[in-house]
């Protein structure tokens, strides 16, 4: 995500990241995200024992993604801490970049595990398997709806009091995760009143989640490695630099082979 100083995020309300550099507040992003990763852990590792017990493929899907959400944390967390290392001889323009390769990694690791659950489930509909534990499988995927909403909530309040939009935004992702989970009640329940292919199709929405997901996440870190800025907050930081007295006119341009934006101006 690209952050100017002083410009808002009309969406969040306020200032783009900008307060993240604070220690204290690294601190506090460090934790939640330390935090969250565990109680995904847990959820996802629960959700994984029951699936393979009962064959549920839904519930298989549900807790490869919340694994999957714990795998990319720690990629990004290696990324982010390999990123504020000081620039080099080699590396003159510094790691920021390495943010970027952690990313591809998250990407994969997302796509990897829609492979694997739309495989099962597609297999699992077009071979009519069964699905035995269903009460206990219903309970797993209850405690992944009530995982996910418990992660989005912490990650929404810190989110808010450190003022990081990246935050808030993956809170938002850590609530979507509870709908897939959802979607696996659902068909869990399907199958307890008989529908036996009710798994399987629950499965593959499940599946449409994950997608939906990678396909955000591919998306983004394209923008970020071919250096894409949102043209409005371009435009307001520009208005804002060109109302600073003496200024008569603001432009933004590259700092240098794939480098963050520098600003330029001419005035009296």
């Amino acid at each position: 995500m690209h952050a100017i100083n002083g410009v808002r995020d009309p969406a969040a309300g306020f200032p783009l990241d900008t307060a993240a550099d604070d220690a204290g507040e690294r601190r506090q992003a460090n934790r939640a995200v330390a935090v969250s990763a565990a109680g995904l852990a847990l959820t996802g590792l629960v959700e994984l024992v029951i699936a393979l017990l009962s064959g549920s493929v839904a519930l298989l899907g549900d807790a490869l993604h919340n694994l999957s959400d714990v795998s990319t944390s720690a990629l990004v967390f290696v990324g982010f801490r390999a990123s504020r290392k000081v620039p080099t001889e080699r590396y003159p323009y510094g790691y920021e970049r390495a943010e970027d390769l952690a990313g591809i990694g998250v990407a994969l690791v997302i796509w990897g595990s829609a492979v694997v659950a739309g495989f099962e489930s597609v297999t699992k509909l077009l071979r009519h398997g069964g699905t035995g534990y269903v009460g206990w499988g219903i309970a797993a995927a209850v405690v992944g709806v009530a995982g996910n909403q418990l992660v989005a909530r912490y990650k929404l309040v810190v989110g808010k009091r450190i003022r990081s939009a990246t935050m808030v935004a993956d809170a938002k992702h850590s609530w979507l995760d509870a709908l897939s989970s959802a979607g696996a009640v659902l068909g869990l329940i399907g199958v307890a009143l008989g529908w036996g292919w009710a798994d399987a199709v629950a499965g593959i929405v499940v599946t449409g989640f994950i997608c939906h997901v990678g396909w955000e996440v591919t998306a983004d870190i394209a923008h970020r490695l071919l250096d894409g800025v949102d043209p409005d907050i371009i435009t307001t930081a520009e208005a804002v630099a060109a109302s600073v007295p003496g200024v008569t006119h603001a432009h933004a341009g590259p700092d240098g082979p794939a480098g963050p934006c520098a600003w330029k101006w001419k005035g009296s």
